[in-house]
């Protein structure tokens, strides 16, 4: 609703969805190699991931808005 209600003053909405990152938040998860197994690319992402997501969405997508970016090493598929 972000998207429709700002289109009009040229103002995109856009949201990044981290999966697990690999952060102090997560380093003592019990059960890791289980929520791994989920993860297609069998790792934790960095923060450089999302940072690089963020950069994108904020720098070269003038016409994107209105989306999700699933940043999860393919977790959802």
């Amino acid at each position: 609703s972000a998207a429709k209600e700002y289109a009009a003053r040229n103002i995109t909405a856009n949201v990044v969805a981290p999966g697990f990152i690999a952060t102090d938040m997560t380093k003592d998860l019990p059960n890791i190699d289980e929520y791994l197994k989920a993860i297609a690319l069998r790792r934790m992402g960095k923060a450089e991931d999302i940072a690089a997501a963020v950069k994108f969405l904020a720098l070269d997508t003038d016409y994107i808005t209105g989306q999700v970016l699933e940043v999860d090493g393919g977790m959802i598929i």
